[in-house]
């Protein structure tokens, strides 16, 4: 069992879309292919707080939806860690940013995204959006 506080296997993070394709980046250590997250800040919705994530993990400035996408899991220092999700529209790609020297950022299509990703739950649920998003057209 962790010696972690519970709190910090609460997280959120988005789905950033610029220009009909998806924002990645890498974790840190692992340097998979994810979305930009992070535990929920206090005094921060848990989708104001994924929009803050994404301004310093990939350098994207946009417009966050407050209606979840879904949600995910993954294992790590013995707990189980949720991520609720949200979609973003980028309306601006930053040069330079917080975390460009520790992550790598990749602009892909929905398709490459899905298949980039490390999380099945993740991957479907981009898919399910981009979907929506070729709707709107």
């Amino acid at each position: 069992m962790s010696s972690k506080p519970g709190w910090i296997y609460r997280q959120s993070g988005v789905v950033p879309v610029y220009r009909r394709k998806v924002v990645l980046i890498t974790a840190r250590k692992s340097k998979r292919w994810i979305i930009p997250k992070g535990v929920i800040e206090k005094n921060m919705s848990p989708y104001e707080s994924a929009a803050k994530e994404a301004y310093e993990e990939a350098g994207v400035i946009g417009t966050v939806k407050k209606r979840e996408l879904g949600r995910y899991t993954y294992e790590k220092w013995g707990g189980t860690f949720t991520v609720r999700v949200y979609p973003l529209h980028v309306e601006k790609l930053l040069d330079t940013w917080s975390e460009m020297h520790e992550r790598k950022r990749k602009i892909v299509t929905p398709v490459e995204a899905v298949e980039m990703v490390c999380f099945r739950e993740l991957a479907a649920m981009i898919q399910e959006y981009c979907k929506i998003l070729q709707k709107q057209k």
